[in-house]
């Protein structure tokens, strides 16, 4: 099914359009114009006027064409008549944002019913209801209908993060984080309801486009898990496509009940369903986002031979203990990487894996070992995880630059950590994003993200 009335609309009607701070019809016209959407829009308000400098029709029957897409944003008392004025003037693609619905008691569920029927009858598709919309910062053709409260990064080199989730919350988190942790996402779809749009549809639509590089799921229930299994499998054989499923908890389970309205599960009934989908499973919101990360910078994963580049001991013992518990493998130096290291080390130095180059080590001894990793590691291994901690006696500056100048010769992926007092901390972090290394607060988190990019590998 394709879905580009939904992502690559080329006029968007606003139903309940208005400029009033802090409502939904506001936000949704005013994301539109922060994404950049360069269509028609039309806002439809019974008041008429001007709103954000689009004049506004009073109702759908005074376009002189249907648009591509109607989002609709009024009371939902309101929207059965809306989708029957709607189907009337030929529009057949519908974006439901407000809740009131089947989640809402039996008169919800009689609206629920209501709106089916007419969708039924006229041909409509359905998005939503209960939806905070969705974004799709595509380069060519960029689209937002949501009241979410800020943007994503967007895309880089590699494509796209995309993220559908059955949480509003989830995405308002997942762009905050994103902005925060240099994360390429671009195309984030909260799911609703589902009416008639549910995950499975997104995922298909999404894991067949060339610039999504991954597919981050948030999910709890599942209405045909066959028809799911058998698209996460499809897109998998192409793309990543990683699947944090809550309720694997008595607790939890009730909550996605709620929720969602999930049939109880388990742990283990969620790590079947998820394996046979050939979904890399994540149990944290945080390992949801590690994976957003790392597979935005290696679309096809890491091999499991990781080379840990340190100046400080403990560090480099957690990121050890890290990266076995995730099976990555920390095999032994190359003979002629060895002889280099030790010819041109401190004597305390470490020359092992990990390589511990010494708290005062300055940009020489870093660029030296970088150079002895080119020169002879490259084949024994398929990252290079790399620790700084920032001690007073040594200006990071210059390490920053040294090795984001080498990361552009080193054929392997290459990730960075850094620890410990970070003054220039934004600006030495978008030094080396822009040379192509993923950048962490912390070893573990760096280790995980680089144990959930190997488990796609192999």
């Amino acid at each position: 099914m394709s879905l580009d009335a939904f992502f690559r609309p080329g006029s968007v009607a606003v139903l309940g359009a208005g400029e009033r701070p802090g409502s939904s019809g506001g936000a949704v016209m005013q994301n539109l114009a922060a994404s950049g959407f360069d269509g028609r829009i039309i806002p439809v308000n019974p008041k008429g006027g001007d709103v954000f400098g689009h004049t506004a029709k009073t109702s759908l029957t005074e376009l002189d064409a249907p648009a591509d897409l109607c989002v609709v944003v009024i009371r939902p008392d309101f929207i059965p008549a809306a989708l029957k004025e709607a189907a009337a003037t030929g529009h057949r693609n519908v974006l439901i944002l407000p809740g009131g619905f089947q989640e809402a008691g039996p008169e919800g569920r009689a609206r629920d019913a209501e709106v089916r029927a007419i969708a039924a009858e006229t041909g409509m598709t359905i998005a939503g209801p209960n939806s905070a919309g969705l974004i799709s910062l595509d380069r060519d053709a960029p689209f937002a209908a949501t009241f979410l409260s800020a943007m994503p990064p967007g895309p880089n080199r590699h494509g796209e993060v995309a993220l559908i989730t059955q949480s509003g919350a989830i995405a308002e988190e997942a762009i905050a984080a994103a902005k925060d942790r240099h994360i390429s996402l671009g195309t984030v779809v909260s799911v609703g309801n589902g009416m008639h749009l549910g995950v499975t549809d997104y995922l298909d639509y999404l894991g067949a486009r060339d610039r999504v590089s991954v597919v981050l799921l948030y999910i709890e229930s599942v209405p045909d898990e066959d028809a799911f299994i058998e698209a996460c499998q499809r897109v998998a054989k192409t793309k990543p496509v990683v699947a944090l499923m809550g309720g694997r908890s008595s607790a939890g389970s009730a909550a996605a009940g709620a929720h969602t309205g999930a049939s109880p599960t388990d742990d283990d009934r969620i790590a079947a369903f998820l394996d046979k989908a050939g979904a890399i499973r994540v149990t944290s919101l945080r390992q949801l986002m590690l994976a957003g990360k790392g597979f935005g910078a290696f679309p096809q994963g890491i091999g499991r031979r990781v080379l840990l580049l340190s100046n400080s001991g403990g560090p480099g013992v957690l990121a050890s203990d890290t990266a076995s518990a995730g099976g990555l493998e920390l095999s032994g130096l190359p003979a002629a990487m060895v002889d280099r290291l030790r010819n041109n080390l401190p004597g305390e130095a470490s020359v092992a894996n990990p390589i511990d180059l010494l708290a005062d080590a300055r940009e020489d001894r870093f660029g030296m070992c970088f150079q002895a990793l080119l020169d002879h590691g490259t084949d024994a291994y398929d990252a290079v995880l790399g620790i700084h901690v920032v001690p007073f006696m040594v200006q990071a500056e210059p390490v920053v630059a040294r090795l984001a100048e080498m990361a552009a010769d080193c054929p392997i992926p290459m990730m960075h950590a850094m620890m410990g007092t970070l003054p220039g901390k934004a600006d030495w972090f978008a030094k080396l994003e822009a040379a192509g290394v993923p950048t962490f607060d912390d070893v573990e988190q760096m280790a995980d993200c680089a144990a959930l990019l190997a488990r796609y590998r192999g």
